[in-house]
């Protein structure tokens, strides 16, 4: 029975961890963290019935247990991971810290230089149905971004098997407003996003898109050049990835279905649908399922539809599905299908 620590509890990726952790039937939640609101309970902030003290992460008892799970922001959560792989710890960091192998490149990216560079390379990245047997003797875990897992996993099968080859891939993403985080903005307001769906970080200015292309060239050693165009969603929760892709002449749906399904054969969570049936978020919300569909687009043009529940598959189930690899675990454990 992993004994496990939570930093930053109270986010929402913290709060959906929590839920996950609580009807794991292997795990003990030893401490969990909120600066700000040390001393209370979770039910005090949340509409839960969980009555779980909140401490400061000053005086988390660390060395008690086997695992933490770190939900902090980019640029903080750096500094606790090194604290807590100091003390012989395993850590799951949930934030994009240990995501990027290269220190230059997380700083191009995130705009602050990496605190600890040294644990860059012994970091795994945790994304399951490609890096299983890694994960399971991880002692540092990077969990995967959000919106990376929706692209990633839809393209995978083709990038892998060299099929896509070196080509332009057109992402157009849109995610519910919990992906913002808790943390309010006014591009979060209520009155912002009702009615209204409104793009933002396009180009080359997203953060993600350096994982998605890190991992891209990592997996087929070609060059991948992704067009990503992320949009606010109006919504609580879900990501849906529509992306455009070109192959050569010979493909077509009923071809992908066949790689796909050989590709993911025995993935609990990976839903490839059958032809004339589209992905959407109803498949995949308050699951970690990832749901994958194709459609052609004539010629040699096609549409695959990836969703996830961007706080379940694209963060905190994630999360519990890489701990249920690096204890041994049965995999699904603990998550809702």
């Amino acid at each position: 029975m992993p004994r496990i620590g939570i930093f930053g509890a109270t986010g929402y990726t913290g709060y959906e961890l929590i839920k996950l952790l609580m009807n794991h039937a292997e795990a003990e939640i030893v401490f969990a963290t909120s600066r700000s609101n040390a001393g209370q309970q979770l039910s005090d902030l949340y509409p839960c019935p969980y009555e779980l003290p909140l401490t400061a992460p000053e005086r988390a008892t660390v060395d008690k247990v086997d695992v933490a799970f770190l939900c902090l922001p980019h640029g903080e959560s750096m500094h606790r991971v090194r604290r807590v792989r100091e003390a012989g710890v395993r850590a799951i960091d949930l934030s994009a810290d240990f995501r990027l192998r290269d220190a230059a490149v997380y700083c191009q990216w995130y705009k602050v230089a990496h605190a600890a560079p040294e644990l860059l390379l012994q970091a795994v990245y945790g994304l399951p149905e490609v890096y299983r047997q890694r994960i399971a003797s991880a002692d540092l875990l990077a969990n995967p971004g959000c919106y990376p897992t929706s692209v990633l996993l839809a393209l995978y099968p083709l990038v892998k098997d060299g099929y896509l080859g070196d080509s332009r891939v057109i992402v157009d993403s849109k995610s519910g407003v919990s992906g913002a985080g808790r943390k309010l903005s006014s591009k979060t307001h209520f009155v912002e996003v009702n009615e209204n769906l409104s793009p933002y970080n396009i180009g080359r200015v997203h953060r993600h898109l350096g994982e998605m292309e890190q991992e891209l060239a990592a997996w087929g050693e070609v060059d991948v050049r992704v067009t990503f165009a992320p949009h606010l969603l109006p919504v609580d929760r879900g990501i849906l990835s529509t992306i455009y892709i070109t192959l050569k002449a010979g493909w077509s749906v009923e071809r992908l279905l066949e790689l796909y399904k050989r590709t993911y054969v025995g993935e609990a969570f990976i839903h490839v649908l059958p032809a004339g049936t589209l992905a959407s978020l109803a498949y995949v919300v308050h699951t970690n399922r990832c749901a994958i569909s194709f459609a052609e687009a004539g010629g040699n043009d096609f549409i695959v539809v990836s969703a996830i529940d961007n706080l379940i598959k694209g963060a905190s189930g994630q999360a519990v599905q890489n701990m249920n690899l690096m204890f041994g675990l049965d995999e699904t454990m603990g998550l809702p299908m």
